[in-house]
């Protein structure tokens, strides 16, 4: 959220805090390549490496870290190495099932990664983008895992940027998962309860972003108006899985078209 705003490591007006989170991430870089602060408190912890391997993508070209590189080659190998049969991955990096929400974080930690120069076969993104198609209902929207299940918004919004992440601008399920997603657009008065709120912006933010024109200004406006009417006066969001989880969000919604990071790049 703060690089977002276009601050980078000892760079801008939260440089300072950038390169500490920057420190705190790489200090909990193990050898294997997991990034992780505690293994027994984690349920997912593909989630965790997924997301600090985009941050460390993101901070690369921008820190004099020498161990930057190394740290982030290694993340993106143990991604690899532990894609499933199915092309996904799933909570524990090992290769056993697969759910979308969880190839979502890797996919979109390999981009990053391979916008910074670092190497990703073309294979493993191959089998993730033939996983994902294999994920979308007929409705458009995307399930949990391969097995049936119901469309919903927050991995619809998920597969939809697993797409685009690995290079899928065009084609009918790009077509047909934004259709879907346009469902979800903000109006005023229309109140939905969908479940991972924040979560769920994030992607769709950026599914809507890339597809750009009046649907983007669409959603944009009817996000940045609903976001605005729920900010708290302390300045954050509320969320159940916490404030700083669901500010972080927002601001990193509200922030897309600055255009400062590179994995928002259309």
């Amino acid at each position: 959220a703060l690089m977002c705003e276009g601050s980078l490591p000892n760079r801008g007006r939260f440089g300072k805090e950038v390169d500490r989170v920057l420190e705190y991430v790489l200090s909990n870089c193990h050898e294997n390549g997991l990034i992780l602060y505690a293994p027994s408190a984690s349920r997912g912890p593909m989630y965790e490496h997924g997301f600090a391997t985009l941050f460390l993508a993101e901070c690369y070209g921008s820190s004099p870290r020498d161990d930057l590189r190394e740290k982030l080659s290694r993340a993106v190998r143990l991604i690899i190495s532990t894609q499933n049969d199915e092309g996904g991955w799933r909570y524990l990096p090992q290769r056993l099932d697969a759910d979308i929400s969880v190839t979502i974080c890797q996919i979109m930690a390999l981009r990053a990664a391979r916008n910074a120069g670092i190497h990703v076969p073309r294979d493993t993104v191959e089998r993730c983008v033939e996983y994902v198609k294999k994920c979308q209902n007929p409705d458009g929207g995307f399930r949990y895992m391969l097995i049936p299940g119901e469309s919903a918004f927050a991995r619809s919004a998920a597969g939809v940027v697993a797409l685009f992440s690995a290079g899928i601008y065009e084609g009918p399920e790009v077509e047909k998962g934004i259709e879907y997603l346009s469902r979800f657009i903000p109006e005023p008065g229309v109140i939905r309860q969908e479940p991972y709120y924040f979560y769920g912006h994030y992607y769709c933010a950026q599914a809507m972003w890339q597809r750009g024109g009046q649907l983007w200004e669409r959603y944009y406006t009817g996000i940045r108006d609903e976001l605005i009417e729920k900010q708290q006066p302390d300045g954050s969001w509320t969320d159940p899985i916490s404030p700083e989880f669901a500010t972080a969000m927002a601001l990193l919604v509200l922030q897309i078209p600055n255009h400062y990071l590179p994995i928002f790049e259309r």
